[in-house]
C-alpha cells in the first residue's frame, strides 16, 4: 500500500516549477544574446557573400583585361624598330 508524503510531492512541485522558471530565464538570455550580437552586427561594416563575389568577379575581370592589354602592348612595342637618330 502506497502512501502520499504532502513533503515529497511539494518538493517535487517545487523542483518543476523551478525548471520550467530555469527554462524560461534561459530562452530569454538566449534571445538577449541574439539581439545583441544582430545589433552589434548591423554596427559593423561588413559585406554580404554576395556584395563580396560581385565584387571579386570585378576584379578577376578587370586583372585579365589588364593582362590582356599588358601582352598587346609587348606586342605593339617588340615589332617597332627603334628610329636612327639624324646627325
Amino acid at each position: 500500500m502506497q502512501t502520499r508524503n504532502k513533503f515529497f510531492d511539494d518538493m517535487s512541485q517545487l523542483m518543476t516549477n523551478a525548471m520550467g522558471v530555469a527554462q524560461g530565464a534561459k530562452s530569454e538570455a538566449e534571445n538577449a544574446m541574439k539581439g545583441m550580437m544582430d545589433r552589434w552586427l548591423a554596427d559593423r561594416d561588413f559585406v554580404t557573400r554576395e556584395e563580396f563575389d560581385a565584387v571579386r568577379a570585378m576584379a578577376q575581370k578587370a586583372r585579365e583585361e589588364n593582362e590582356a592589354l599588358l601582352a598587346r602592348i609587348e606586342t605593339l612595342e617588340a615589332g617597332k624598330k627603334p628610329k636612327a637618330k639624324k646627325s
